[in-house]
């Protein structure tokens, strides 16, 4: 893995398969409160970004009041149906035991959150204690802000030029981008729609996988164009 000092991943959508678990839970509450959306629409449209911020967006948009509890009650409904649900990605520990460069997890999901997932589909041994959650730094600096890269890169000391990130959603390649990383988009997960690979191609990322085993060849090869941008 020569050519990078640090590789970040992004957790929902990247490692676990969770960004269609909570479309389906945020579509089904968002209906019910007056503003239809399809379970495809909300991956596409707000795959990345917190409730708390796709809530003030919609409200931004129409003019329909969405109640504060909404925000408790999604919170509850989705740790239900992660913890019984969510999967890893196909692929994700064998690309994981073929990477040696160090490696660390920047996520917009809440510490416990991400604890719970990654216990449960039996990847936190591969990146703990380095699982970084861009809310533990205040909810104002969460992705597409690019704060949650940049406390990583700080905390192993390397430059953003020679690191990597892995990231599913525009939201998180702005934030990547932002922070000086190079990037590579995942489509590889469930919500993933037609236009999924030329948005994140259009938000910044240099190339995009759709399957997971083949991220260790492309981390190399991206890796000997690292002193070319």
């Amino acid at each position: 893995m020569s050519g990078f000092d640090l590789i970040i991943f992004d957790c929902d959508g990247v490692l676990v398969d969770s960004e269609i678990i909570a479309a389906q839970v945020e579509s089904r509450l968002l209906t019910e409160a007056g503003y239809p959306i399809s379970v495809e629409e909300m991956g596409e449209r707000f795959a990345g970004m917190t409730w708390k911020n796709i809530l003030l967006a919609i409200e931004q948009e129409v003019d329909i009041p969405l109640s504060a509890s909404l925000i408790d009650k999604s919170e509850k409904l989705l740790d239900a149906r992660l913890e019984r649900d969510v999967k890893v990605i196909d692929g994700v520990k064998f690309a994981l035991s073929k990477i040696t460069t160090q490696a660390c997890i920047c996520s917009n999901s809440s510490s416990q959150r991400l604890d719970m997932m990654l216990t449960k589909v039996g990847l936190k041994p591969y990146f703990a204690p380095n699982i970084f959650s861009a809310k533990d730094l205040g909810p104002d600096r969460v992705k597409p802000r690019p704060d949650i890269f940049l406390h990583a890169i700080d905390t192993f000391k390397v430059n953003a030029s020679r690191t990597v990130v892995i990231e599913d959603s525009v939201h998180g390649i702005h934030g990547a981008v932002a922070a000086g990383c190079r990037v590579i988009g995942f489509t590889g997960a469930s919500h993933t729609y037609p236009s999924h690979a030329d948005r994140l191609t259009d938000a910044g990322a240099e190339t995009v996988i759709s399957r997971m085993s083949d991220l260790p060849a492309t981390i190399t090869a991206l890796g000997e164009w690292v002193g070319a941008v």
